[in-house]
């Protein structure tokens, strides 16, 4: 059974949460796949998790143009345990930004990304507010897109 970790930071709207929970569904519609879901809110990612995981969805709010502040301690986390020698880098992954009008948060996560050497597997989505008619879809697609790249390799 292939693993995939969903990393994203959600608090009180709970908008990010709501992506998260439907790229986990769309992976979960792969078979072959099981799918755990970490809200950096409640603390940090523990970083054997992700080395043992096959692919990341990593999801975030746009707070001022960027990345919260828990994805970033994601990314830094990644970075330490590979100087640290865990098989954290070069996973594939799949992105999304929920936002109130801005959105380009999206350019930092992939950029912090890219910087751990995490391989993008599509367009990563973005939603204004909570999750709603055509990106409901995208989302659970973007989970199932991940997947399949895990399962096949």
């Amino acid at each position: 059974m292939k693993k995939i970790l969903v990393v994203y930071h959600s608090q009180e709207a709970g908008n990010t949460k709501a992506m998260a929970t439907l790229v986990a569904e769309g992976c979960k519609q792969v078979e072959g796949v099981e799918v755990k879901m970490v809200n950096t809110n409640d603390g940090r990612v523990d970083m054997d998790e992700v080395a043992s995981a096959d692919g990341l969805a990593l999801g975030s709010p746009d707070y001022f143009s960027y990345v919260a502040g828990g994805m970033k301690q994601f990314f830094d986390d990644v970075l330490l345990a590979t100087w640290a020698g865990k098989p954290v880098k070069g996973k594939p992954y799949v992105g999304f930004v929920t936002h109130g009008g801005g959105g380009s948060a999206v350019k930092s996560l992939e950029s912090l990304a890219k910087s751990c050497e995490f391989v993008k597997v599509g367009e990563s989505v973005l939603s204004r507010g909570k999750p709603v008619g055509e990106t409901i879809e995208a989302a659970r697609e973007l989970g199932r897109q991940l997947a399949r790249k895990v399962i096949e390799g």
